[in-house]
């Protein structure tokens, strides 16, 4: 993953990688070089207000797994599944209420899967001791508003194999190809 050619890095450090995108499509595009890295297992968790770009960016990481049907959110179902190099699950937690929803509904599964899970409004997932489904290992990326088209896209990592994947978002801000 790298910067695009007009997009302008915000901050990168080795906790944080901080990306700036000037329009949907660059969120999308941001997403799609992401996508072209995860691998099975991964978890990427998204925040952001309504119209952040969550599901721009998602759309992105489609892309980047090959999935060829036009990926959008879930909202009332919670769930999609898209067929790409590997599956693509795609949670929008927006209608979730209390986490332990997630565990009723039986979605365990597909955090030790052998697909990709996307999970937007992640932080309806979370207890508020933090207690999660995907308590092993994330990508966390907060898409904040920075004017009518720009974004500001702030990502952490838990784990190992996460800690790479946010060492490739920092890349992306020093322009270098991950």
């Amino acid at each position: 993953m790298r910067a695009l050619s007009n997009s302008q890095p915000v901050a990168s450090s080795s906790d944080v990688a901080e990306l700036r995108s000037h329009s949907p499509a660059e969120t999308q595009q941001l997403g799609a070089r992401l996508g072209r890295l995860l691998e099975p297992g991964d978890v990427v968790l998204l925040h952001g207000d309504l119209g952040a770009g969550k599901t721009a960016f998602t759309q992105g990481i489609g892309e980047g797994l090959g999935v060829r049907e036009r990926v959008n959110s879930p909202t009332f179902t919670l769930l999609k599944e898209y067929s790409g190099r590997m599956p693509l699950y795609h949670f929008d937690l927006y209608r979730i209420e209390d986490a332990e929803e997630l565990y009723t509904l039986g979605f365990e599964s597909y955090f030790i899967g052998e697909g990709v899970c996307v999970v937007e409004w992640a932080e309806r997932g979370e207890t508020q001791d933090g207690d999660a489904l995907w308590s092993e290992g994330w990508l966390r990326i907060r898409i904040e508003q920075a004017g009518a088209n720009e974004r500001i896209l702030r990502c952490t990592a838990q784990g190992a194999r996460a800690q790479k994947l946010l060492a490739a978002c920092a890349n992306a801000v020093d322009g270098e190809e991950a």
